[in-house]
């Protein structure tokens, strides 16, 4: 039904974002690898609604409660619970949309899908689920760690304003220094007064995050449909608000011509390089070993706190009036997730590739 993710590494979760709580469980995690609560507590800070003027104002802690498949600091190999009680909840912001499609929410899809739709901040559709998400891909990056394998990801546009320096050019340590979580302090600020402007219009804007791995094994990914980017492109657009997804050159790559484009090799101290990178790490599907980057565009948030004409569940024409509380952009809160959901696919993967050898078989 679509609630799980991966096949060796495998993520299901579960909530819904007025219920009582949401959860994940990870299945696969090898057996014996320290756990650190304290960890997936700080990728939680990182996501949580209400850290910022930038960001909704519900209250969620998201402390993490491990249920099990941990013992004494360590995993056992058994699946591991966890769970994240929900506890500001406002229910009431949403009984005036009971019966009325939200523009370009999923109302209408659930409703005809299902027949019922949980209307209380979208119930399952909501962002909220993506809680759930960065306490299971913290597993995974404490799992990858142990590999060499890092996640820097940061907000690149919102709306007009792009950073247009590489990211080799760049800081990424200082993405967390500021609350929009761009490494460039002066286009920093700028990316917040306009989110702030923007917020004050009682209207949301979009945004790009990208996303680098750094020290990614040789040999990650299957031909032919399930290569490397193409799962990475499924985790990417699986989160809320996502409309695309390009790694490498991307859609820029098509202004130029082969000559400009390939990726040469070279031999550095006995080990294979490349000396440019637009092919974002990964050629034929398969991981070559250099920087893994990627783009991640997000739309406006769909919830805004203006009227807009709409229908009900009966047809008719109806206003919607936007309540309750929201992000007038999305982004600043999106890193850790698009973080979380990379890792998932990189040790997915990276457990594949030991099933893929004879010898470790």
């Amino acid at each position: 039904m679509g609630n799980t993710f991966g096949r060796l590494f495998r993520v299901t979760t579960f909530g819904e974002s007025h219920g009582k709580a949401l959860g994940a469980i990870v299945d696969g995690c090898p057996a014996g690898l320290e756990i650190d609560e304290e960890k997936i507590r700080l990728e939680m800070q990182r996501r949580k609604p209400g850290q910022s003027k930038i960001t909704t104002q519900r209250k969620e802690e998201d402390e993490i409660e491990i249920l099990s498949g941990v013992f004494e600091g360590k995993s056992t190999g058994t699946p591991i619970g966890i769970i994240i009680r929900n506890a500001d909840q406002k229910s009431k912001d949403y009984s005036h949309i009971a019966d009325k499609f939200r523009p370009s929410h999923a109302d209408f899809t659930y409703f005809e899908k299902y027949g019922i739709r949980d209307y209380r901040g979208g119930g399952r559709s909501s962002a909220r689920e993506t809680a759930a998400r960065v306490a299971a891909g913290s597993i995974a990056k404490q799992f990858l760690a142990t590999k060499g394998v890092s996640f820097h990801a940061f907000v690149s546009q919102v709306g007009d304003l792009t950073l247009e320096k590489p990211y080799q050019e760049l800081n990424l340590a200082l993405a967390e220094d500021n609350i929009v979580r761009c490494p460039d302090p002066e286009m920093a600020e700028k990316m917040i007064e306009l989110i702030d402007s923007v917020r004050l219009d009682r209207d949301t804007i979009g945004g790009v995050v990208t996303c680098v791995i750094k020290n990614t094994p040789v040999g990650l990914g299957e031909p032919v449909f399930d290569r490397l980017h193409a799962e990475l492109g499924k985790a990417m657009l699986s989160i809320n608000a996502v409309k695309g997804f390009e790694y490498g050159s991307g859609f820029e790559g098509v202004k130029m011509r082969g000559s400009q484009h390939n990726d040469g090799f070279v031999n550095l101290d006995g080990k294979i390089h490349t000396t440019t990178n637009h092919s974002g790490g990964i050629q034929g599907g398969i991981s070559n070993g250099e920087d893994i980057y990627f783009r991640v565009a997000f739309k406006p948030v769909a919830t805004i706190m203006q009227d807009q004409e709409s229908v009900n569940e009966e047809g008719e024409t109806v206003t919607v009036s936007g309540k309750g509380r929201h992000d007038p952009c999305v982004v600043p809160r999106a890193v850790p997730i698009v973080e979380a959901m990379a890792a998932l696919v990189i040790a997915d993967y990276l457990l594949l590739s030991k099933s893929n050898k004879l010898e470790n078989i």
